[in-house]
């Protein structure tokens, strides 16, 4: 491990061609910084084919790749022959700091027309669906306060739109029960929504 290289082994020489990619990435996991040169020179070029494909901006895929020879060079100690060449470990780190640059600029577009749109409603519309959207659920947290048979009675005449006649028939419920379960719900209502205070 702590072995000295001989200076005329050219195979163990990171600026040679010949020196392989186990060989660098082994003196790169003990913090080799010319072996990391010898790495950087041998894959730069295919990270940067790997991510522009996914990326499709130059820039970005430059800036990309720069990361992803830098993770190589933390994360190097955690290389293991059995997960594959270095190679493909290293075009893997690409592919996923890729994906994951696409994903965040996809995110970010989408977060700005959000933010567009709402910002050319006029505010009186924003406030109102805000308000609107609040109010409903004030009115179905008070709605669960009712009774079952209140619920239905109420849920039926107001928000299905049928008579209280319509009402009895449907729930089989004589009319004069149907008009005081309404009357009785209609009353808890007003009070756990507040109106009329």
């Amino acid at each position: 491990m702590g072995e000295r290289v001989p200076s005329n082994d050219r195979s163990r020489d990171p600026g040679s061609q010949s020196a392989t990619a186990g060989d660098l990435i082994e003196r790169v996991a003990r913090g080799d910084q010319a072996a990391f040169a010898g790495l950087y020179d041998q894959f730069a070029g295919s990270v940067l084919g790997v991510i522009t494909r996914v990326v499709r901006n130059p820039a970005y895929a430059e800036e990309v790749s720069q990361e992803v020879m830098l993770e190589a060079w933390q994360k190097a100690p955690r290389y293991a022959v059995a997960r594959g060449s270095v190679q493909s470990w290293v075009l893997t780190i690409a592919h996923r700091r890729a994906v994951d640059r696409v994903r965040s600029e996809q995110a970010a577009q989408e977060r700005d027309q959000r933010e567009h749109v709402l910002a050319e409603q006029p505010f009186d519309e924003v406030t109102e669906a805000i308000v609107n959207r609040l109010e409903r659920e004030r009115v179905q947290h008070c709605l669960s306060s009712l009774t079952e048979l209140q619920r239905e009675s109420v849920t039926m005449a107001y928000y299905s739109g049928h008579t209280y006649r319509e009402v009895a028939e449907l729930l089989h419920t004589p009319l004069g029960t149907v008009k005081t379960r309404l009357r009785d719900g209609l009353i808890r209502l007003r009070d756990c929504l507040g109106v009329g205070r």
